[in-house]
């Protein structure tokens, strides 16, 4: 069977952040001004007034100390509290397109490939800024691509969705390389007027190149299995959609036509599925914990990797074994896990295993065992 590889990866971050100290701020003063028109409401005990965030809450809850974003206009202002991003003619380059080419571009130029070696395009993301046309194909047009795109969602796991999807095609022959991006505009799908998990997102575009191990650079990563798993849960959910204007009431601002989760359960539910996957994973391709090199999850939630990472590895992962970059970058959705491997995979040597591991709404979760070439 053919054998692939991850021979290019790039990650696009957004010029502007948001620090934890200033998303308190806005949060705080628009809770304020909440409880304040509601006062008499509250007083007679319904409804509950809305609660005070902290930097304290946040870093204990998440690990997060900043966030990337497209724009902070509109964001940190309590009278709006969603960020503003002016709208594009059909004919100009999306938001999304325009980032996914960024990050494409350093996949591209890592793996030592022009647009004239890659045969297709996947876009994997948890929301696309549009049903169609399909935001990959616009990215295929941008780079000069030939052959077929698509996009995908399977929420925080398109990544790993993604990877095996390629990977599949590729052992088929179906392509000889295909670019995956992953580009992640989670401000705008946010709730940021919620305090349980305002300052849970952040935007950045990772793109991964996929081409036939027998092609790529030396010090490319052979993908050599990949698992998924998903099970139904409603304990993340939006329920946004095109349907929402043949329903009445689904015109107004409601609670769940953005980002919500019930976060205990989600925590309580997800790691023993994450963990099982991927033990049960390495098991089936003969592969000891021990021997791993390095786990790059899914960067949701500081407290739930170290979980995930010690039950994996069956004891306290040491450092740098499990990098997290969520503490800069927050949760990036289906890209955090291909921002870790990036930033983290370029000091190991050949022969080094590791796992790519992603997972979220569905519940979703992929486990992606690759070696250094």
């Amino acid at each position: 069977m053919t054998k692939v590889a991850i021979s290019g990866t790039g990650v696009f971050t957004p010029e502007e952040t948001i620090t934890n100290a200033e998303l308190v701020a806005a949060y705080n003063e628009y809770a304020h001004r909440q409880n304040a028109l509601h006062a008499e409401a509250i007083t007679a005990g319904e409804p509950e007034p809305m609660p005070m965030s902290s930097e304290e809450f946040i870093l204990k809850a998440s690990g997060i100390e900043r966030r990337r974003v497209m724009t902070r206009t509109g964001i940190l202002d309590p009278g709006v509290m969603h960020p503003l991003l002016p709208e594009r003619a059909d004919e100009d380059l999306s938001i999304m397109a325009e980032i996914s080419v960024k990050a494409a571009d350093q996949a591209l130029e890592m793996a030592g490939r022009t647009a004239d070696d890659v045969d297709a395009v996947i876009c994997a993301a948890s929301n696309h800024e549009r049903p169609y046309p399909a935001i990959a194909i616009e990215v295929q047009q941008a780079l000069g691509i030939k052959g077929f795109a698509f996009d995908m969602n399977v929420a925080c796991s398109s990544a790993t969705f993604g990877i095996q999807a390629a990977a599949d095609m590729i052992r088929s022959g179906s392509a000889r390389a295909i670019l995956m991006v992953n580009p992640e505009i989670t401000s705008g799908h946010h709730e940021w007027r919620d305090r349980d998990c305002h300052f849970i997102f952040g935007d950045v575009c990772t793109a991964v190149l996929m081409e036939r191990a027998d092609a790529a650079r030396d010090g490319a990563w052979e993908i050599v299995s990949t698992r998924l798993l998903t099970e139904f849960s409603n304990n993340i959910r939006n329920n946004n959609g095109f349907l929402r204007r043949t329903r009445e009431g689904h015109m107004t601002d409601r609670r769940d036509m953005q980002f919500y989760q019930e976060g205990r359960k989600v925590f309580k539910q997800v790691v023993p599925m994450v963990v099982e996957l991927i033990r049960g994973h390495l098991a089936d391709e003969g592969v000891e914990p021990s021997s791993l090199s390095r786990l790059w999850l899914h960067q949701a939630n500081r407290n739930m990797n170290d979980l995930i990472g010690e039950k994996v590895l069956g004891r306290r992962p040491e450092p740098g074994e499990q990098p997290n970059v969520l503490q800069d970058y927050a949760n990036t959705s289906s890209a955090g896990s291909i921002i870790a491997f990036a930033r983290y995979s370029r000091d190991l040597p050949a022969g080094s295993l590791g796992v790519i591991c992603s997972f979220g709404a569905g519940y979703s979760t992929g486990s992606v065992i690759v070696r250094r070439m």
